[in-house]
This record gives structure tokens, sequence and C-alpha cells, in this order.
């Protein structure tokens, strides 16, 4: 095995854990970015460019017939190939957190239109389902089986959102384990069955499977509710006859204890098992070799790479599937980097040297594509660390087309993730929206202390009413730290109304007059009295 680290020349702070890849015809294409799409690429899938040990991204297109598709972390998905020609074959994607943290329901296909030296075009149409449709989930993992002519996809595991009825205030977004049911979709009729296996007890999430014609191997997993990670190995095998399936659970010896694991296919029968965990802090450093022949499996420790000290000492890593043997690896960046989103990545080849070099003549002579089927191992997702998928490698593009941010606004740049105080508590991986008016971005207010530096509204605990008061009004704003009663933003002053005195009755107004008139008769009369004694 061999490790190279690649530089990253264009915006890197779109790959974040959570991402996957779609490989089609050798071309490895992004998908799953941490925010919201900008205008620069609004489909969200970028062509990955990695030539020379350099990465660059250049933005994909859909078609105009094409339904929408968010940007999803997390999700499970696999390859569905044609019956009439194996070299076409289009992707499944089902579940998946968007960029507001909800978990999607929905199942997508994603498929090759059109591929120029310019443009790249997809078309991703959504799928109803009727039946046992699964619920909203993440952290899962979907295959597709063959058996007796037949094809079917499989489902399970996976996290969701508690349900309504169980949530209380202090747990209202917590996560538990999906029901431990297999889900079988038929595509062709649209409708989905579950089944109940009293071998699988526990919800399993973030764990690796393996497909070959019609087994499923499922391996390692982490359970919420018991915070373990299985070291079971389960076989399940379909059988597609002309009336229901059959779903049947083996439990076999020989599995491992880890989560968050990567499986690439290095031959038709073998697979390399990369990465992981053992427990929340530590990760696997270990790698097997899978062997999958005449419906048996075996799993042998194998040599693994010379892991950088960085590598070694990181917390979490997380990275995908490149094909042919190849890992994609990340790792978090520095602190001390200009750009705190940053991360750096490493190539990790799992074949020898000398096959390597042979598939890179091959490549750059004739561009052949993959051969190996890309749907036969689910890329494990990755435990909300750590993430996998699917296959690369080297190709050239169109530098002038190479995906740039620079014309338009940086999350990095703009410091929406800094530290804005001593009490800060905003991550960019854990943050959700806290202002009705946010939407992938914390909401920000600008401190007039000197030459002026920006803060959390959240962090200053300020209400959406005065949030919204400082945005439409001409008032000088200054922080926690930096107020000053004296200039700024104050508590507008109670403002005293003057007390209007009551109106007086009509009747009232009418008594005065006559009273006033009487008394006026009165004078007049003892006026003429006295003037004529």
């Amino acid at each position: 095995m061999s490790l190279q680290m690649v530089s990253t020349v264009s915006n890197s702070s779109l790959l974040q854990p959570g991402f996957s890849l779609l490989n089609f015809d050798g071309h490895v294409f992004f998908f799953g970015q941490k925010g919201w799409p900008k205008r620069s690429c609004p489909t969200g899938v970028f062509l990955l460019d990695i030539k020379q040990n350099e990465l660059k991204m250049k933005p994909a297109f859909f078609s105009k017939d094409s339904c929408y598709l968010p940007p999803l972390r997390y999700p499970a998905l696999c390859t569905l190939r044609s019956d009439g020609r194996a070299d076409e074959y289009q992707y499944i994607i089902h579940g998946g957190k968007t960029p507001n943290n909800e978990l999607s329901d929905k199942i997508y296909f994603v498929s090759l239109v059109s591929k120029t030296s310019k443009k790249i075009t997809f078309q991703c149409i959504e799928k109803d389902l009727g039946g046992d449709v699964p619920e909203a989930r993440y952290g899962h993992t979907i295959n597709v089986v063959h058996s007796r002519g037949k094809s079917m996809s499989v489902l399970f595991g996976g996290r969701m959102y508690t349900p309504l009825a169980q949530r209380t205030t202090e747990k209202w977004n917590s996560v538990v384990d999906c029901l431990p049911s297999v889900f079988l979709i038929d595509f062709e009729f649209g409708c989905c069955t579950s089944y109940i296996l009293p071998e699988l007890q526990d919800g399993l999430s973030f764990h690796v499977s393996i497909s070959r014609d019609d087994t499923i191997y499922i391996l390692g997993g982490h359970s919420l509710q018991n915070n373990t990670r299985s070291p079971s190995l389960y076989k399940l095998k379909i059988d597609l006859p002309l009336g229901s399936p059959a779903v049947t659970c083996t439990i076999l010896p020989g599995g491992i204890s880890v989560s968050s694991a990567i499986v690439t296919q290095i031959s038709d029968t073998e697979f390399v098992l990369v990465g992981g965990y053992h427990s929340d802090n530590q990760k696997r450093l270990a790698c097997n070799t899978i062997v999958l022949e005449d419906s048996k499996i075996e799993i042998v420790e194998s040599v693994s790479p010379e892991w950088t000290p960085d590598i070694k000492h990181c917390r979490m890593w997380f990275g995908c599937d490149m094909g042919k043997g190849s890992v994609l690896l990340g790792i978090p960046g520095a602190n001390k980097q200009i750009v705190p989103d940053a991360n750096y990545f490493y190539i990790l080849r799992c074949k020898g040297a000398e096959e390597d070099k042979e598939e890179e003549l091959i490549t750059q002579i004739c561009s052949q594509t993959s051969s190996e089927d890309p749907g036969d191992s689910t890329p494990f997702e990755d435990s909300e660390e750590f993430c996998f998928s699917a296959e690369a490698n080297s190709f050239d593009a169109d530098n002038a087309d190479t995906y740039n941010e620079d014309d338009e606004e940086d999350e990095s740049e703009t410091g929406y993730w800094i530290t804005c105080c001593a009490s800060c508590n905003i991550d960019i991986n854990t943050w959700v929206p806290f202002y009705s008016t946010e939407l992938n971005k914390p909401a920000m207010i600008l401190c007039s202390s000197g030459a002026g530096h920006w803060v959390h509204a959240q962090c200053m605990d300020l209400s959406e009413t005065i949030l919204l008061r400082l945005s439409e009004a001409n008032i000088k704003y200054f922080c926690n730290k930096h107020v000053d009663l004296n200039k700024g933003l104050q508590t507008p002053q109670k403002v005293v109304r003057l007390k209007k005195p009551p109106m007086k009755p009509l009747h009232k107004k009418k008594t005065m007059k006559l009273s006033t008139s009487t008394s006026t008769k009165s004078t007049k009369k003892s006026f003429l009295r006295r003037l004529f004694e």
C-alpha cells in the first residue's frame, strides 16, 4: 500500500464529512456539499479533476427534464445496471441530510446523459414508491441483488430523528436507531416490502455492506441504543422466485467490531477494508482483505500503510472509495490555517506499485474505464465524522472550466465560522438555524467598536425582533464586550404619553349654557332695579 498527499488547487471547503462520489466512465463526481449550492454550480455536483497530485473541481449540469436534487450528506447509494448493456448504469441515492439538517425519505436515479470536454450533463429522476416505504434516515446502506434473472434493491440500517410522539423539549432533535428491518425495493413496479428477521435484534448505522449475486454481507456498525459496535457478521440471502421473495439471515463467525469503515474493490473477488473506529475516540488504523468465493467470505488482516503523523494523531478522518483499489482520505486542517474549513487530503492505493503503474499507463493511452462494478460494494457513509463512497481516477479537465468561487461570496473568507467571542459556540459541523431568517449561514452583526468586527447574533443573545430592527435602522451596535450605554444601541426610553382630559358629555355643556344665560338675566334685572330706584 502507498499513501500520497494531494494538494487542493480550487476551493476544497466543500469537501466535508458526509459527501459521496459518483463514478461514470472513470470520471469521478463529487456530491453532497455542506451548504446549499451557489450560483456558480446550482446543481451541487462537481467533476473532480485529480491530476499530478492536484485536485480541482469543475461544475456539472442537469438536463431540463431533471428533478431537483438537494445536496444530501450521509445518504445510501449504489449502482443499478441495465439488463441489456452492462456498461450502462445509473446511481440510486436514498435518504441523507439536507443542509438544514432535515432527513430525506426520497429516492433518486442519477444517470449520465452527455459528456464533452466543456460540459457534462446528468439526468436526475425522483422515484415514487408504495407499500412499506422506508422512513427518512441517514447512515444506512443500499445494495442491488440478482436472483433467478430478477433484480431488487435491499435497504438496511441507519438513523432517524425521534418520532414526534416521543419527543421532549430537552431531546427534540435527538436521533435514534432505525428498526432493524430489511426492505426489498422493486423499482420495476415501485413497491417496497419490509422484513423483520430474528437474527437482527439491534439497529445498526454506518456499517459496511458488500453484495455479490443474491447475497449481502453486513459487517460492523454502531448501535446508539447500546452504544456498541457490533462484532457480528451477517449474511443476507435473497431468493426471488415467481412468487413472494424469501429473505434469510445467518450469523457468521469472524466479524470485526468497527464502524465507519470503507470498502474498496481490488479484483473480482477481493476487497480491502480501510479505516473506521474502534470507539468514539479511537480510530482503527488496521486494514483487512475480504475475499468472496463460492458463497463464502474470508476476512484476513493485511499490511497497513505507513500512516503520517498527522493521520495518526488526528481525532477524526473522512473520505471516499475511489475505485480500482484507491481511497481518498481527508483529515481536518490545523486551526492556525488562514482558511479554517480547509482539510488535508491523501490518496491511499491498496494495490501493488506495478499494478498501479500499469493501470495508469492504460488510462493515459486509451482512457479505459473501470471494469469493476462499483455496486458490488456499498461504501460506508461514515459515523457523522467519517464518510466514504465511490470511485475515481486521473483525468484531463479543461482548466478554463475549473470551479472557482472567487466570483461569489466564500463562507470561509467572510468569516461566518469564526470564534467571535470567548463564549462563542458556533461550529460549522453542528450549527443549525436559530433565527427564521437564517438558511445555511449564521446571522452576524457588526460591532462598531474601533475598526469594527463581526459577531454572531446568537452569541450576543439578540432576539429576532432586535436583530430585524438593527438590520432595518441605521443604528450603531456594540457587542457585549464593548457595549457602552452612552452611545450605540440602547433600550429605547419609554415615551410618556400626555393625558388628554376626557371630553365632557353633551348634556352637561347644555346645562352650563343654561345656567350662564340665567345668571346674565338676573344681573340685568338687578341693574335695572337699582337704576330706577
